[in-house]
């Protein structure tokens, strides 16, 4: 059976995972540890998805070497405390389960580092359904998207994998646009940390796993016009 989509990218904070309560805690720890004020709740929320480094850049107005510092305090509170301070959202291991069983390369393409992100998986027992997982390096010279996604479709293309028809699925505009750098369309899910106006650019947007999953495993065939506008397309069923 031919599907609309030969090769599947997953993000995975916001996506796979509500994972901001264990990077929540661990940023107002650094915060505290850096004798820094500690952000409100939502400002944190914020900090999930983008590559913690440009987080701290970006949000925080921290220098490089501020960052660095942060970030080596952040890895060893998280990698001991908040790493599985996180839950599968509804319905999301059955669609990772069904591309799996339909036979579809799937890989994970996070902007969190790997080792990390394979005991998440690990633990949720998820990982025994990808092909690759791909994340930030340990150094965070892969961090950026774009980065991920180019790494994520070579890791995908050694194992044989077919990536003629690829579709990335995230949350956050950063997923839509790392993607779109290597002609990789976005289903944008509801469900995780972006707001509307990260949807921009997205090919559809979802609403919740049963919806991801239609459009995932769709037939090339049975696919029609609207898939393929301009604007992202909402899934049906709402």
């Amino acid at each position: 059976m031919k599907y609309e989509f030969s090769a599947i990218l997953f993000d995975l904070d916001g996506t796979i995972v509500d994972s901001a309560p264990g990077i929540t805690a661990t940023l107002a720890y650094t915060f505290e540890q850096l004798g820094l004020p500690i952000p409100t709740p939502a400002e944190l929320v914020a900090y999930v998805g983008p590559p913690i480094l440009d987080s701290f850049r970006d949000l925080a107005g921290f220098s490089r070497e501020l960052s660095d510092r942060a970030l080596s305090i952040y890895r060893e509170r998280y990698l001991t405390t908040g790493v599985f301070d996180a839950t599968v959202y509804p319905g999301i291991s059955g669609v990772l389960r069904d591309i799996h069983e339909a036979g579809i390369p799937l890989s994970l393409a996070t902007s969190k580092p790997e080792a990390p992100a394979s005991l998440i998986l690990e633990h949720y027992d998820l990982a025994k359904y990808f092909d690759v997982i791909t994340g930030a390096s340990d150094d965070e010279v892969r961090s950026a998207k774009k980065d991920v996604v180019e790494e994520a479709l070579r890791r995908l293309q050694a194992i044989g994998a077919d990536t003629l028809h690829p579709v990335m699925v995230g949350d956050r505009e950063h997923d839509v646009h790392g993607a779109a750098e290597h002609d990789v369309p976005t289903i944008f899910v509801r469900w995780g940390y972006g707001s509307r106006a990260e949807e921009v650019g997205a090919l559809a947007v979802v609403e919740d796993a049963t919806q991801l999953g239609s459009l995932l495993l769709s037939r090339r065939d049975s696919v029609t016009e609207p898939l393929e506008a301009s604007g992202p397309l909402e899934a049906s069923g709402r």
